[in-house]
């Protein structure tokens, strides 16, 4: 599965929240960079390891004594996941091949994500990003029936390579249903864009098949629970209740997915409505020393919303961080100075207070920030603008 990074400014490159002092966690154990990108295995892989291996044991059991039984039982369920991790790693070396940076690859519960920056810019990039997973898996697939038809192999070989054989269809084939998030929902998307010239439609029909996918497969789950062995429906026997407990999870996350699809479409819908000098806040300007209650007092006068850092000679030098003054006890405040809790200002952190639309956007994802300094063409300082405000307008609260 692929997933790009939606169009929210607040998210950076790495997966961050966009401040210098409040990062997000890393998605889970770094294990690796092949072909420079970053792999991660999540806390939560280990569970399903756990899982696989005991699943899986009693058919090892039919070829191999115990305990030697649960070590082949877990060398599958590596091996299920290294053909996972091929395939989150043939979407990300084919966006990079095609010019997109890929942010991770991370296993998890459900299977992989790779992280892709930026969405493809021309369907036809879009759908070879996206087939790449799913055709790797059934290269695999078909080679693995090639390996059984034509190699005598030991009982506990020819047990690993049904069952990765099988596992490797299973993914390729789920991959390819027809709805957001998966790929094949991405190859909706890339078929409906290229049809009608707009990727926004092409997302919103994948959400929409997306959301019915995920119907599809808690009916599945809730049949697959209630079927019994010898073909009659009622409970006892057949697959259990494991199937709809598994089959709903699957379903939340195909759910979630394809609804977040068809929302960040309509954020996207707001792109051109933004204006930094509508979001912009006003702002006191202070010296580095002014301790932080008078600077804070100062502002109240001024009815601004943010304080910018000024030399004596009343050019800009920092930022003071809203957050930073909001940790700040009322009692220290004015035994800090104002400096203590500014960065300094840097060009991509100085746009014009005329910036609009995409190059607003473009401008906060280039530099990661929780504020920016909004200047008139003369040079004058104009505002502050807040990413958290322009998430806000984003969201529509």
């Amino acid at each position: 599965m692929t997933q790009s990074a939606p169009p929210t400014p607040g998210r950076t490159p790495a997966g961050e929240s966009g401040t210098d002092d409040d990062r997000s966690g890393r998605p889970g154990l770094f294990v690796g960079r092949p072909f420079g990108v970053p792999v991660y295995v999540s806390p939560s892989w280990f569970l399903v390891a756990v899982l696989v291996t005991v699943m899986f044991e009693g058919q090892a059991n039919d070829v191999i004594d115990r305990p030697a039984s649960y070590a082949v039982a877990f060398a599958y369920a590596l091996l299920l996941y290294g053909s996972v991790f091929v395939h989150e790693l043939s979407h990300a070396v084919t966006a990079r091949v095609l010019g997109l940076p890929v942010r991770s690859v991370t296993l998890h519960i459900l299977g992989g994500e790779t992280s892709i920056e930026r969405e493809a810019p021309t369907p036809g990039r879009e759908f070879l990003i996206a087939f790449a997973g799913p055709l790797v898996n059934l290269v695999l697939a078909g080679l693995g029936l090639f390996a059984h038809a034509v190699l005598s192999l030991p009982d506990v070989a020819l047990l690993l390579l049904e069952a990765l054989t099988f596992a490797n269809l299973l993914v390729g084939v789920f991959n390819l249903l027809p709805g957001l998030p998966l790929d094949g929902g991405r190859l909706v998307r890339a078929a409906v864009w290229k049809a009608t010239g707009r990727s926004r439609s092409g997302a919103i029909v994948a959400g929409w098949i997306g959301r019915g996918v995920a119907l599809a497969c808690l009916v599945t789950g809730a049949f697959l629970a209630t079927y019994r062995t010898d073909g009659e429906s009622g409970g006892g026997g057949g697959f259990g209740w494991l199937a709809l407990l598994w089959s709903a999870l699957v379903a939340s996350f195909i759910w979630v997915g394809a609804t977040q699809a068809i929302r960040a479409e309509r954020v996207r819908d707001r792109i051109p409505l933004l204006s930094a000098r509508r979001l912009a806040r006003r702002a006191t300007l202070v010296t580095a020393d002014v301790p932080l209650a008078e600077a804070i007092r100062r502002a109240h006068e001024d009815h601004a919303g943010a304080l910018v850092i000024v030399d004596h000679d009343g050019v800009p030098r920092g930022l003071v961080s809203e957050k930073a003054v909001t940790a700040t006890p009322p009692h220290r405040r004015p035994w800090v100075s104002a400096g203590d809790l500014s960065r300094g200002l840097d060009d991509a952190l100085t746009l014009p207070a005329d910036i609009t639309g995409d190059a607003l956007v473009t401008a906060l994802r280039r530099a990661p920030s929780s504020e920016y300094l909004l200047v008139e063409p003369d040079g004058r300082v104009y505002g502050v603008l807040a990413v958290s405000d322009v998430d806000r307008a984003f969201t529509g609260v």
